[in-house]
């Protein structure tokens, strides 16, 4: 499982490195300050998450099985808090109205949470 993590980990690192590069090369000419800012704000949450998937796949702090809850709802809530913002911030450039997926943002930030909870939770509940 922590194999599995770690890679998780650097892949949504990735990602969010050339996410974050293409919006600060490429975006900021056909973007608005304020669209410019969300998107990176998309790229910032995928970055702390992949950092925070570094941590869980090297603590043992909690069980393997809550390990695998933690990472799917990082991953999900990755998929859909940043996901959704990329998709609003660029609805300039693409053209498409995104806005229906706009309730998606909270429901990715709730499994963010969720994800962050659950760790805590099995932190404080596991005996030394």
């Amino acid at each position: 499982m922590n194999r599995k993590i770690l890679f998780t980990a650097s892949l949504l690192g990735i990602i969010a490195i050339v996410l974050g590069a293409f919006g600060a090369h490429s975006l900021k000419e056909v973007l608005t300050t304020e669209q410019l800012n969300t998107f990176e704000t998309g790229v910032k949450y995928q970055m702390y998450h992949a950092l925070f998937l570094l941590f869980l796949g090297n603590s043992n702090s909690i069980t393997e099985k809550m390990k695998k809850y933690v990472l799917n709802l990082i991953l999900f809530g990755v998929i859909l808090f940043s996901g959704s913002i990329y998709l609003l911030a660029t609805m300039a450039v693409t053209g498409i109205n995104f806005k229906i997926i706009g309730i998606l943002t909270p429901i990715g930030g709730l499994l963010l949470l969720l994800g962050w909870g659950i760790f805590g939770m099995q932190v404080l509940q596991k005996k030394s």
